[in-house]
């Protein structure tokens, strides 16, 4: 969602970053999602990057707008390091072109009030799993750590190791809780636990 030494967002609401030419489409989009997110509106890509920062947590992006197309904006925040969410929005059908882009979701214009509104819910929910897994992944890095440097006795005798794995297990916990909702459930608990065997 953001780089590293970007700024809180104060409101704590999710950002919604839409890019859109037509002021018409961009305000319809904003009075959709004004009840639960902070929405920033860009007329063009060129405002877009002006506008991207670490606050920013999806950005609904248009395919085709004049001098810097979807495409061309959406590679340079990638270039920039920020992982936000990213929808394409086109009225244009997807082609095989699209395989090499680097946004999560597709949405075809027009969209409905409804269809925005859960894209714009799931890419959201995508993007608190992607910090949860990227928590786990360092909780079980500095377990495996000080595991391979202290004695049994120093790390049963740590309260800060004691605190770390209460976190991870509750991190686990939390993320095997929307297996259902993420993968089937064999699939995503085997993955956690390669990943954490792959991890020691």
């Amino acid at each position: 969602m953001t780089v590293n030494d970007e700024p809180m967002n104060p409101a704590d609401e999710p950002v919604v970053l839409v890019v859109e030419d037509e002021p018409d489409v961009a305000e319809t989009y904003k009075l959709w999602l004004a009840a639960d997110y902070d929405v920033r509106l860009a007329e063009s890509g060129a405002a877009a990057l002006e506008m991207i920062d670490g606050n920013v947590d999806i950005v609904l992006l248009d395919r085709m707008m004049p001098g810097m197309s979807g495409t061309e904006v959406l590679a340079k925040i990638r270039d920039r390091g920020y992982d936000c969410r990213v929808a394409m929005v086109s009225a244009v059908d997807p082609d095989f072109d699209i395989i090499e882009m680097g946004f999560d979701d597709y949405v075809t214009k027009p969209p409905t009030r409804d269809g925005l509104l859960e894209t714009i819910d799931e890419l959201g929910e995508r993007g608190q799993r992607a910090e949860r897994v990227q928590e786990y992944r360092s909780l079980l890095a500095k377990q495996a750590a000080l595991e391979t440097q202290k004695t049994e006795d120093e790390l049963e005798a740590s309260e800060e190791y004691g605190q770390l794995l209460a976190r991870l297990e509750s991190v686990q916990t939390d993320l095997e809780s929307e297996q259902d909702r993420l993968l089937d459930d064999a699939e995503f608990v085997g993955s956690l636990r390669a990943f954490e065997e792959e991890e020691r």
